[in-house]
């Protein structure tokens, strides 16, 4: 979906934009920055004049945002960005996003705030929930206001599906052996939600084995994570939607009830009234499998059905096909490639205090590891043909696998692998820990540095 310079004005002459009163008017800077999208041409010359003598790479955020709206004029609008930074970056909005990111210690003229609501609103005018004036203040934001990008859908136009209707595993002859669903056990009421079908609405609010959760799927990010939606002090668990916004190539989803925005990988407020509130959603297990392998594990399991109520085309292989087939990036997020290519899948826990990742294909030829984060003992089973990994504590014990895909520790003591825990023959348990599949740039534009990466 995208938004032409020309339909943007027949937006605004339908009154769907910011009032005038909070435009700002009297600014020199907010003025010449409207006029790129909004000037005649003779305003437009005498306003890229003035922010070049002005001489201030303070507004190149407010351009850049301006670059996707334009039309025409982006070329004039890029010369005047490489003239205020020195940047030979043209017409290339991709990248100075990239340039922007890093460059944090130039901070916006604060006529970025007036000059891009005015914009999104035009887009949408739900937006305004989530980007009041008080919310956008710098000292308010967990994130940069700069590097929110509009990711070229309204509000709710990727729509969750709330507590959808569920099928027994033998009415869905829909489903190819193949097909990858994300697989959900808890207190023995076993899911699967097939991705073919959440890759169209990338959120499900749902109730399972007593449990209120939602799993959020950010297809740019390879990444769905399960939290738990119940929050301690809060009356109703949260319910989750697509904000239309992204961050750095992550879905900023949102909550229906505060209409803050959240990062999606973190699962912390970032923007609105809950940013100061602690909060941080806690993950439970999910996994990425086979629907032949989740049936056979699990014959009692219950499946998504395709009639959710929105007509798609939930056919296998559709949704974001050349998106997942190509190496590239849709959106632009940095990403160290030295180790890892930026769409190599990674399972990424953050637990215990600490967070690691474990390269999808450290588990060719290697089902089992051993492993640790932050003094707490692992063992991971993965199998990349399924996209699979799941962890679990293990204690003292080191496990290996055997030929038939079963579980031994060193005593040679056979234990069995739940969705849930390890079980050893005495019954003893060892839990599961929470974790997901991710595409490595998220993992390593999230948290860098701060994470740890088996085998590097």
């Amino acid at each position: 979906m995208s938004i032409t310079r020309r339909s943007l004005a027949g937006l605004l002459g339908a009154g769907m934009f910011v009032p005038a009163t909070l435009w700002a008017q009297d600014d020199p800077v907010h003025s010449a920055v409207r006029s790129t999208v909004f000037g005649g041409n003779a305003e437009f010359k005498t306003g890229m004049e003035f922010l070049i003598e002005r001489g201030d790479p303070d507004v190149v955020s407010a351009l850049l945002t301006s670059m996707r709206f334009s039309g025409r004029r982006v070329g004039d609008i890029a010369k005047v960005m490489e003239t205020l930074t020195g940047e030979s970056l043209g017409t290339n909005w991709f990248e100075w996003m990239l340039w922007q990111e890093k460059n944090p210690q130039i901070v916006p003229h604060p006529s970025l705030v007036p000059f891009k609501r005015e914009l999104l609103l035009g887009v949408d005018q739900n937006f305004d929930v989530f980007l009041r004036p008080e919310y956008l203040k710098r000292n308010k934001m967990k994130i940069r206001l700069e590097e929110i990008a509009w990711g070229g859908v309204v509000k709710d136009g990727i729509p969750s599906l709330d507590n959808p209707k569920l099928i027994p595993a033998t009415q869905a002859d829909y489903l190819k052996d193949d097909d990858l669903v994300f697989g959900v056990s808890i207190n023995g009421d076993k899911r699967a939600y097939p991705l073919r079908i959440m890759g169209w609405h990338e959120m499900f609010n749902d109730v399972i084995g007593g449990v209120s959760v939602a799993l959020a799927y950010c297809t740019l990010c390879g990444s769905g994570i399960l939290f738990e939606t119940q929050v301690a002090g809060r009356r109703k668990p949260l319910v989750f939607g697509s904000s239309g916004f992204l961050y750095r190539s992550n879905k900023l989803m949102f909550d229906r009830e505060t209409h803050s925005l959240w990062n999606q990988y973190t699962g912390k407020p970032v923007v609105g009234p809950l940013v100061d509130s602690g909060i941080e959603l806690k993950q439970r297990p999910v996994v990425i499998t086979r629907w032949d392998s989740w049936k056979a594990s699990h014959p009692d399991t219950r499946v998504l059905s395709e009639n959710t109520g929105y007509r798609r085309n939930y056919g296998s292989g559709v949704v974001y096909q050349e998106y997942f087939a190509s190496p590239d990036l849709m959106f632009p997020a940095l990403v160290d490639q030295s180790a890892h290519r930026q769409k190599d899948y990674v399972f990424a826990v953050r637990q215990f205090g600490a967070a690691r990742a474990w390269p999808l294909d450290a588990f060719t030829g290697r089902p089992v590891i051993n492993d640790a984060i932050g003094g707490r003992a692992l063992m991971l089973m993965g199998d990349p043909k399924k996209r699979s990994v799941r962890a679990y504590e293990r204690g003292v014990h080191q496990f290996r696998a055997t030929t038939g895909g079963g579980l031994l520790d060193e005593a040679g003591n056979r234990w069995t692998v739940t969705e849930e825990a390890l079980v050893a023959p005495d019954g003893t348990q060892l839990p599961r820990v929470a974790g997901h599949i991710s595409y490595w740039f998220a993992w390593d534009n999230y948290l860098g540095n701060a994470a740890s990466v088996y085998g590097d």
